[in-house]
């Protein structure tokens, strides 16, 4: 049988060798962006921000947030009193309150699109709100940064119970009667993650998962052994 004749086999996380083994001096980033970062101000601002004090929030490329609940997730990274860095698209800006961006240029930082690896990287993220891609969670995983997980479609509502139930990384907002993530639940979920007695243990499981991504991809880790089966096998078929 086919199976039999090629198992399958694990790879992975497969994000830049920079971010994990650094075996690969020049494997820093993929390669493309479906838009424009804005790499320098992004790293300039963190720069200036004390270790561990930043949320970080991005809903990915292809998300789009009701009037109603960009609104609840304004005010809750504002009343949170933790700095932040959210990425909206321009797309999406006019959907920001009034005046958002003047009020908040002292806490906050808002960006079209960020290099997303190179803030998780950072030291000054605390932790990452997300709508839980698979992408965006490998990353924070394999980065140890723990979440705050909103999950909108698809494959998120499973990669959110994943974050908060099994690998313990996260909290997973809960919505309202209207299908809302209010900002008092924001802001509680937030501070849950940056100070509360969970969280530590959040940010403890944190590093745990990103020493084990390290390992899997390090020399004579399990996706390092796995590749190299798979490719002696396929020259030997």
């Amino acid at each position: 049988m086919a199976s039999e004749q090629w198992p399958v086999k694990t790879i992975g996380p497969t994000i830049p060798s920079m971010y994990l083994d650094k075996r690969l001096e020049d494997d820093k980033e993929y390669g493309l962006h479906l838009f424009k970062p804005d790499v320098d101000a992004c790293m300039r601002w963190l720069d200036t921000k004390e270790t561990g004090s930043v949320v970080y929030t991005s809903f990915g490329s292809l998300a789009s947030l009701g009037e109603e609940q960009m609104e609840e997730l304004t005010w809750g990274l504002k009343d949170s009193n933790y700095h932040f860095l959210w990425v909206v698209r321009e797309t999406e800006q006019k959907k920001l309150p009034a005046n958002f961006i003047d009020e908040t240029t002292e806490k906050g930082m808002v960006v079209s699109w960020c290099p997303q690896l190179e803030v998780l990287a950072h030291k000054a993220i605390g932790c990452f709100m997300t709508h839980c891609g698979w992408n965006s969670t490998l990353e924070a995983l394999s980065l140890g940064v723990p979440m705050v997980a909103i999950p909108q479609w698809t494959d998120q509502t499973t990669n959110a119970k994943f974050i908060m139930d099994v690998w313990k990384v996260g909290v997973r907002i809960k919505l309202d009667e209207k299908d809302i993530a209010t900002k008092e639940e924001i802001g509680m979920c937030i501070r849950e993650v940056m100070e509360g007695e969970r969280g530590k243990e959040m940010k403890m499981n944190s590093i745990r998962w990103k020493e084990l991504a390290k390992e899997a991809v390090d020399e004579s880790g399990s996706s390092d052994k796995n590749i190299e089966e798979f490719v002696a096998k396929l020259a030997h078929s």
